[in-house]
């Protein structure tokens, strides 16, 4: 599908460059909105994760399911104002905590990561099941973005019917560039913020197994990869941390989207590497849509006198049918 064109997002002037546009929204925005209600929702393999839901006044079996980024949660700045919105369009709306991250630790050893869509699938299935919805719309930001294309991507013929859009945020659809991104000093401040919050999670685990994690020596971890090759792999299956970011990149698996789907990528995002920007895979596939705004910084994309994001209006336009180029002018 053409990569799409459309007036371009705007920010406030004083919001002048990307880190900016990343930081503050994820430290000062606040909406107000709370959830109607939370639900543990037991996963086959003995572990939990906890569903926060939110159900509009009118129900038309209507139904957005949305995934935070990587240490984030269902109360983070960018779910709430997607959950609000979508609330009072006539949408539920569906915060998912991954596990581990809903505020109490999950019961395995193993956490969640970019390349496991199983625990969103199940979700999915759960929603559609006991509530009967006949749309679906997946949004996602960052590894949230990653995880809902992996859901209809990864197995694609086995996507159910009531999922009929998916908007993805700031994806690192290439996790080795980004990781290496990442590792720059320039970007120290937020490596440094999630290496120290998994940290906290490690030393809570190892009470737990202590056969099977150790938090000795985590204060030399610096980088992604150190984390990914002493932590994440061996956890999940992986031989090491490279061989967890080529198959847990979603990138690999985007010709095999048949649903309508939007990826939405900042040029100014500090998270990205040109590699992120899957210009050629939206190209040939009519069903994958890419759209490029020049700021957004990562998961940002404030608007000016706005309660709502443009990132939030954007999804609704797409979600709601009114033309994949957007006539949104923000």
């Amino acid at each position: 599908m053409p990569i799409l064109s459309t007036p371009d997002y705007k920010t406030s002037p004083w919001q002048f460059n990307g880190h900016i546009q990343t930081i503050y929204p994820s430290l000062f925005r606040k909406i107000k909105f709370d959830y109607n209600q939370r639900e543990r929702l037991e996963l086959p393999d003995g572990d939990f994760v906890d569903l926060d839901w939110s159900f509009a006044t009118h129900k038309k079996k209507k139904l957005i399911i949305i995934t935070h980024g990587l240490e984030g949660d269902s109360h983070r700045h960018y779910v709430l104002g997607m959950a609000k919105l979508f609330t009072e369009n006539g949408y539920d709306a569906l915060g998912w905590n991954c596990r581990s991250c809903s505020g109490e630790m999950n019961r395995l050893a193993r956490f969640y990561h970019h390349g496991d869509a199983n625990d969103l699938r199940f979700v999915i299935d759960y929603a559609i099941k006991n509530f009967g919805y006949d749309e679906i719309v997946l949004t996602g930001f960052s590894m949230g973005g990653s995880l809902s294309l992996r859901a209809v991507a990864e197995f694609p013929d086995q996507v159910p019917a009531a999922i009929k859009k998916v908007i993805a945020f700031s994806v690192p659809c290439d996790l080795l560039s980004s990781v290496k991104i990442l590792s720059q000093s320039t970007n120290k401040i937020y490596s440094s913020r999630f290496l120290k919050k998994l940290g906290e999670k490690i030393k809570q685990k190892e009470k737990i197994f202590p056969d099977q994690l150790s938090y000795e020596g985590y204060e030399k971890i610096k980088h992604f990869v150190d984390f990914d090759n002493r932590y994440t792999a061996p956890l999940h299956g992986f031989a090491d941390a490279y061989d967890f970011y080529t198959k847990a990149s979603v990138k690999p698996l985007l010709p095999n989207i048949k649903v309508p789907s939007l990826i939405v990528q900042a040029k100014n995002d500090t998270f990205l590497s040109p590699e992120c920007f899957v210009y050629e895979e939206a190209s040939q596939n009519e069903n994958l849509f890419l759209q490029v705004t020049n700021y957004g910084g990562h998961c940002g994309f404030m608007l000016p006198g706005s309660e709502f994001s443009w990132a939030e209006l954007r999804a609704l336009t797409f979600a709601s049918g009114r033309g994949a180029q957007s006539d949104l002018n923000a």
